[in-house]
Formats: C-alpha cells, structure tokens, sequence
C-alpha cells in the first residue's frame, strides 16, 4: 500500500451543552491512500458526516489530528488552510449548496476563481467539466431551472473542477430518488476514475455502501471494517 494521502488519527468530537457532553466521535483512525474507493455506513447520528467534515477541515476535532502527506494541518496557517480545502479535497453534500444567482457555468468556475484563476481562463476547464457532466446546453442556466439531479451534477463539477486528490462524498444521493441517484453515483465514480481521486463516500443505502473497495461501518462514533 501507499503511503497515505490523509490520514485520521486518534480523532475525537465532543459537544459541551447545558452542563454535559456529548461524544459523537471516539477515536477514529482511519488512511485514505491514492485510488482508494472508501465507503461509510451507519445508521443516522453515527458520527459520519460529523468525520468527514473534520477529514476535509471544514471542522476541527476536540482531541486527535489530520494529516495531509504525513504532516498535520492543525499546524496551517489561514492561507495554507484554505488552500488545502480549496486544491486538495473536493466537497460534494447531500444538498447541492448552488448560488442562484449566478448561472450553472459560474458556479462550476466558482473554485477556479478562489484559487486565483481569471474568469477568461476559468471558463475553458469549466465547459470542459460542464460537458463530461451532460450539461453543456445548460451552462447560461440558473441552478433554480435545473432538476435535482442536473443541480447536483453541477454540484458535482464544481467539488472537481481543481481535481482535488480526494474526494469527500456526504449522502450525494440521499436527496434523490433511487434511479437519479444511481446515475449521480455514475457520474461521480466516472470523473473519479479520470481524475485518479481517491473517493471517501458516506451512505445509508447498503447497495451503494457495498461498492466501496474498502466497506466501513460507523456505529456510536466509532469505525470499524464492515
């Protein structure tokens, strides 16, 4: 095996209210390596989001680290931080998180720009992208025209437009019904396949949860192989 990408460790989530405490995570472990294909499951309020929200940095755990390429990121400055989540991991949720104001093209360009790229050089890889999705004709449209499934291929693209080096998946499906949801699933396992992105997918749904090259379960905040 590899060494890792990212890596979990020791990691640790605790929620202080009203005089208690609440321990959604127990010291989770886990390494994400090139290529992987890494499925989550567990039951509602296991701990899962709450993890991949922590493994892509969008939350800090209370005890334990995340390590890109063997060094931790608690030691990033802001720059480094945002750079990390903005180039590195690619973020697609359960619900689609589109700007409706701006058109389907913009909001796929949208990473481009954060990292510093000019719009007239953004737009190429943007269309490039739009087109792998099925979107094409679409790209002068506002999110609020689109279906669910179409508003989260664009989702979709713009989570892989830096072609991060992994891939964060929360429920990508759950907001579906079963036949869009598997051609969402589709599109996201066929960009990772041309991106050579590992992909950390968490799911309630056994059949996608059984796709996984490597199958976890999450149960009271703790990781185990399925």
């Amino acid at each position: 095996m590899s060494d890792p990408i990212l890596s979990a460790k020791g990691i640790k989530k605790r929620y202080d209210k009203d005089g208690g405490s609440l321990e959604v995570l127990k010291g989770v472990d886990l390494d994400v390596c090139a290529g992987d294909f890494i499925t989550i499951m567990g039951p509602s309020g296991a701990g899962k989001s709450t993890f991949l929200h922590i493994l892509g940095s969008l939350d800090r755990p209370t005890e334990g680290e995340i390590q890109y390429r063997g060094k931790s990121i608690a030691a990033y400055g802001e720059q480094e931080w945002s750079e990390f989540r903005n180039q590195k991991i690619g973020f697609v949720f359960q619900f689609y998180h589109l700007l409706q104001d701006f058109s389907v093209l913009e909001n796929i360009m949208l990473p481009l720009w954060i990292k510093g790229v000019k719009p007239v050089d953004a737009q190429a890889p943007a269309e490039e992208f739009l087109n792998i999705m099925g979107l094409s004709e679409r790209a002068t449209h506002r999110p609020g025209e689109l279906s669910g499934g179409e508003q989260q291929r664009v989702a979709i693209a713009r989570a892989l437009i830096n072609k991060p080096e992994v891939i964060l998946a929360d429920e990508p499906t759950g907001n579906l019904d079963r036949k869009t949801g598997r051609e969402v699933l589709d599109y996201i396992l066929s960009v990772r396949q041309r991106l050579s992105s590992a992909l950390v997918l968490v799911t309630h749904d056994p059949e996608i949860g059984a796709l996984g090259q490597r199958r976890l379960q999450m149960v009271d905040g703790e990781l185990s192989a399925s």
